[in-house]
């Protein structure tokens, strides 16, 4: 999972309303005993919070603290899951792997990004009553579903 946190985010409640879908998204992890790996984009580059942890409780008070500033490493997030999920599929070759994408796709510019060997699910979180509609263009560089937060 990559959750763009830059400070775009911030507007119009962007960030507030995906926190509220992440819960969500915890709490069925939780409920199948699923692994996530929870990489954020914002600052000077990705950070990885988790990586292939069992879903816990112990996600609500870090997804409570998340906050968003800075600028939008969204590129060099989705080569570092990449890599990852690779090495992943190597020495779990059985288990199944998603990728969940949330992002206003406010970046300056976008180059050829990794392709994933499992599904992708790009979720749109740009609000407002000015929408640059990026986050449809990187869902289509990744052979991505593509939704709109307001569609979830």
């Amino acid at each position: 999972m990559i959750v763009d946190t830059s400070a775009s985010t911030r507007r119009n409640q962007a960030l507030s309303q995906a926190k509220g879908l992440l819960a969500g998204v915890f709490d069925d992890a939780y409920r199948q005993r699923a692994r996530l790996a929870l990489l954020t984009a914002s600052g000077k580059g990705p950070r990885w919070q988790h990586q292939g942890l069992k879903a816990s409780a112990a996600l609500q008070p870090w997804l409570d603290a998340l906050g968003a500033g800075g600028g939008t490493p969204l590129s060099d997030a989705i080569h570092q899951a990449g890599d990852w999920s690779a090495k992943r599929n190597k020495r779990c070759p059985a288990e199944q792997q998603r990728v969940l994408i949330l992002t206003d796709g406010r970046v300056k510019d976008m180059p050829a990004l990794t392709l994933f060997s499992g599904p992708v699910l790009l979720i749109d979180i740009e609000r407002g009553p000015i929408r640059l509609g990026r986050a449809r263009d990187i869902a289509a560089q990744l052979n991505a579903d593509y939704r709109h937060i307001d569609d979830c």
